[in-house]
């Protein structure tokens, strides 16, 4: 099969990570932008934690059978239609009259930001057929997620304090006009050679199980863990979760390739996904509203005290991932690790008149945080795997990123609650989760989870008859 070339591959790399900035940043953009939703529609926290959860929940969702349409359909169609509806969401979004009606167009919006994420690197990948040139360019690729998630509180600062917190999303719709004729003109048609049959039944017990847990923690704190409606909720996750269990092995190309899960490498960066978007979420949800409600700062001067954040990021970033490359995942992991659990205990100290140098030197450690954990996920998932499964794997490392996020702003708004006076329960938890990450670190880039992946990659080496990946 003959594959895909573009005479313009730097101008398709500059568009793909255009549509990742938008789509990740909008996870964070809008962050510093609740106090002021909570105003203008009069929202409730609860509002306000499915404001950012409904995007999240959605991308998480749908990541992984976003990019099997695209192997089958075509990526080029299944990007185009994925901007099409990011720029149709953020629209309706800008537009929205009430709280219920921006959460319906929150849901839009990550509709069509599944189709772009797992997408646009699948494009990047055919235009760089050279190893080299497609590691450095992936390598861009990646860089962007981390830098859009931490410079979207900053930029989204700017945007509400000038324009209004409808501003954020307005932003969205020049960028998503410029990359659909820009997509159309140069980025070249593929599809892959084989594409993995869909899998309604495992999608929707998918979405079930998020939807339910989320549901459940969001809902807790007003109706109480012994409701009804909670435990009900619960069970219903419970269950599709079994029928997970019991129906994806009969799969020939199931939505989870639970055979994966038997590599520790990969299960653990699952997990460290999970606990590090959960701590920086649950961060971001608590900070932007700390920084405006306690300290009474503009909606700007909360974005910029996040700037420490994301220069730490842009630094750090592409110095982790050639460290990655070198040496292994496992120090960056252990340092994001400490600086997640010294951030979060250091948080707990935090409060209305704390001065603000000691404020901003304790972002700092979030900033280590993420600009050192994002790289070395995606290569902990993918070692050891074959060739084939490597696109599954890292596209179930970023859902992992995703849901992680999810439950981190639906576990904050559910301890937190109004205000921030009592989110010192989230800072213990972020610190927790720090330590997890390091745990899992130490456990994942050992020998012994390099062995289990290695007996993970012959299962399919024996099916497929496809190497691994070295």
């Amino acid at each position: 099969m003959k594959v895909p070339t573009s005479r313009h591959p730097a101008l398709v790399l500059a568009i793909c990570c255009a549509s990742i900035v938008v789509v990740v940043m909008d996870i964070s953009i809008v962050t510093v932008a609740l106090p002021s939703i909570r105003r203008d529609l009069g929202a409730s926290v609860t509002g306000l934690q499915w404001t950012i959860d409904a995007y999240t929940l959605v991308l998480a969702g749908f990541l992984v059978l976003a990019g099997s349409a695209a192997d089958r359909f075509g990526r080029k169609r299944v990007f185009l239609t994925g901007l099409t509806l990011f720029g149709l969401g953020s629209l309706l979004c800008s537009l929205a009259p009430g709280i219920g009606w921006l959460i319906a167009a929150r849901a839009v919006q990550a509709v069509g930001g599944t189709m772009l994420n797992p997408v646009a690197l699948a494009i990047v990948a055919t235009v760089y057929p050279a190893p080299a040139e497609r590691a450095r360019a992936i390598g861009v690729f990646g860089s962007m997620s981390g830098l859009a998630l931490a410079l979207g509180p900053i930029l989204g600062g700017a945007l509400v304090d000038g324009l209004g917190w409808r501003a954020v999303f307005w932003v969205n719709v020049p960028i998503v006009a410029a990359a659909i004729v820009a997509t159309a003109v140069f980025v070249p048609e593929s599809r892959a050679p084989r594409a993995r049959r869909f899998d309604p039944v495992g999608q929707g017990l998918v979405v079930v199980v998020l939807g339910s847990v989320v549901a459940a923690i969001i809902e807790a704190r007003w109706l109480g863990w012994t409701s009804p409606v909670i435990l009900g909720l619960l069970a219903v996750a419970a269950l599709a979760v079994l029928g997970l269990l019991r129906y994806e092995p009969r799969r020939a190309d199931p939505l989870l390739e639970l055979r994966l899960f038997r590599s520790v490498s990969f299960s653990a960066a699952i997990v460290i996904a999970l606990f590090a978007l959960c701590g920086f979420g649950a961060f971001l949800f608590v900070t932007t509203q700390y920084l405006q409600d306690a300290r009474g700062l503009t909606a700007l001067s909360a974005g910029l005290c996040l700037l420490p954040v994301g220069v730490l990021v842009l630094v750090l970033s592409p110095r982790t991932g050639r460290l990655v490359g070198t040496r292994g995942p496992r120090l960056p992991l252990v340092v994001a690790g400490i600086a997640l659990a010294l951030g979060g205990l250091a948080s707990t100290a935090l409060g209305p008149v704390t001065p603000l140098p000691l404020v901003l030197a304790v972002y700092l450690l979030f900033g280590v945080f993420l600009g050192t954990v994002n790289p070395p996920i995606t290569n902990t998932a993918v070692s050891g795997m074959p060739r084939s499964m490597a696109g599954v794997a890292g596209s179930l490392a970023s859902a992992g990123r995703q849901t992680g996020t999810t439950l981190g702003v639906a576990i904050a708004g559910t301890v937190a609650g109004p205000g921030t006076a009592s989110a010192a329960g989230v800072w213990w938890l972020v610190a927790a989760l720090g330590v997890g990450v390091l745990v899992l670190a130490l456990v994942s880039t050992g020998r012994t989870a390099a062995a289990t992946a290695r007996r993970a990659a012959a299962l399919f080496d024996a099916v497929e008859g496809v190497p691994a990946a070295r």
